[in-house]
């Protein structure tokens, strides 16, 4: 840095981060609320990389320019802090329309990805550097054009829908250095080996540790923030992905169960549910959802299974699916009990008459019937959280893709429940739609919950 430049102190991770000039064409930051994503990001690698590049006009975008202005520019350690040499031209100016940075010379246009008129206006020609803050939620059609449009693009990420096609056509294609991939959870680590790494895309997972303006009071203070186990403290505290508001299930620790000790559980009777997808397009599924409802009216979803057609190279059709559905119910009724019906969606009567006719064929002893859907969905919905928050609805541990879609299903901007992330979710509701009479207390539950199948 120049002495014109503000000095702070970096973490050896951010130190290696901001060194790394060579040989990346895309940089991608995710973790923890308060990390230094945006700091460093932005205001340290993205301006050195503009420093370096020969081009002469550079971007960032943001949800808005006041975002831009506020969370990148402006602020303590923003870009005009750090770098004293430049100056913001927030109306633009006789040159550059557009609000714009002058850095050394150089023009660093501030755009809203949300704004499609002002960045299809903007975008006509090459780029030296673009900086997208909380890119994964920007216009998909404004990043695939960007990145036909840069030599570097610096990508910040919040805790989102990880089922947004960027995550598949950008993001996931990035991997870290192997000196840092251990600082990468898990469950991100799966999501990014879905698709094949791309050459000179580069991972990189910040912590509160990173930062090395917190101090560990700090770090303690804001770990407390969030209490443990709910959706806050997983995109917030551990930086995990899936949506931070808006969701229509509060899962807690106390809804999800060990194997162990679902089967010390006394249960009056099991049913099956069965949502279906054959789409190749998109994360769709077909979801087999067997729950049990205990003696003492808990319902318990205690084993799934899934499949997608979506990287199949011979798609399945209904008859594959009968299969599946036959052998799920002899597997369920070997590890938990009899269940004699299995609910099926009824908007797919391929699957329903192909099972009907494998009964007769096969003098099949199980029923295949059309899934109840008098019960609105936003009542399905009161009643499950109802039944979350009594501890009447519980979870086996070992079904992650019924837990993680609850973690994802959120209301959407009609405060409606979002018609996505939700087929274990419906073949689940499938399964205890004939029996919510005999979940929680149902006396109690009537009065508050008006279903207007009643």
């Amino acid at each position: 840095m120049n002495n014109k430049e503000k000095v702070f102190e970096l973490s050896e991770k951010y130190i290696d981060f901001c060194n790394t000039t060579e040989n990346v064409d895309v940089d991608v930051l995710e973790g923890t609320t308060a990390s230094g994503k945006t700091t460093i990001g932005a205001g340290v690698k993205f301006m050195e990389m503009v420093s370096l590049s020969r081009k002469k006009e550079h971007i960032i975008a943001a949800r808005t320019t006041g975002v831009a202005e506020k969370n990148i520019i402006n602020q303590d350690n923003g870009i005009l802090d750090i770098h004293k040499n430049a100056v913001y031209c927030g109306n633009g100016d006789k040159d550059h329309k557009f609000p714009h940075i002058k850095f050394e010379n150089k023009i660093i246009y501030v755009l809203s990805y949300k704004n499609k008129d002002q960045w299809e206006n903007a975008l006509g020609g090459q780029y030296g550097c673009v900086y997208i803050d909380e890119g994964n939620i920007a216009d998909i059609d404004f990043v695939r054009e960007i990145l036909t449009r840069n030599d570097y693009l610096c990508i910040t990420l919040n805790p989102d829908d990880p089922n947004l096609p960027i995550y598949d056509e950008v993001i996931n294609h990035a991997r870290p250095y192997k000196k840092y991939a251990k600082d990468v959870p898990n469950e991100i680590m799966k999501e990014l080996n879905k698709v094949e790494p791309k050459k000179n895309y580069r991972y990189w997972f910040f912590t509160f540790y990173d930062n090395k303006g917190l101090t560990e009071e700090e770090i303690e203070k804001k770990k407390t923030v969030a209490p443990i186990g709910t959706k806050l403290y997983k995109n917030k505290i551990q930086g995990l992905r899936g949506k931070a508001t808006g969701l229509c299930f509060n899962l807690q620790p106390k809804n999800i169960i060990t194997l162990e000790e679902a089967k010390q559980m006394k249960f009056k009777l099991f049913s099956v549910g069965c949502d279906t997808s054959y789409s190749k397009e998109s994360h769709d599924k077909v979801t087999l959802e067997g729950i049990g409802i205990t003696t003492d009216n808990k319902c318990v979803l205690l084993k799934e299974r899934t499949f997608n057609n979506k990287d199949r190279t011979i798609p399945f059709a209904p008859s594959d699916v009968v299969q599946w559905i036959v052998e799920f119910m002899e597997e369920f009724k070997n590890e938990w009990g009899f269940a004699r019906t299995c609910f099926i969606d009824n908007a797919d009567q391929g699957t329903i008459m192909e099972a009907n006719k494998a009964k007769r064929q096969n003098a099949l002893v199980y029923n295949f019937e059309n899934a109840w859907k008098k019960t609105k969905i936003i009542t399905r919905v009161q009643l499950q959280e109802s039944w979350l928050n009594t501890g009447d609805f519980l979870i086996v541990e070992t079904c992650k893709d019924y837990i993680d879609e609850c973690n994802k299903y959120s209301f959407d901007e009609d405060n409606q429940p979002e018609d996505g992330n939700d087929h274990s979710i419906n073949g689940c509701q499938y399964a205890w739609l004939p029996h919510k009479k005999k979940i929680g207390n149902w006396e109690v539950i009537k009065k508050l919950i008006k279903d207007e199948e009643e």
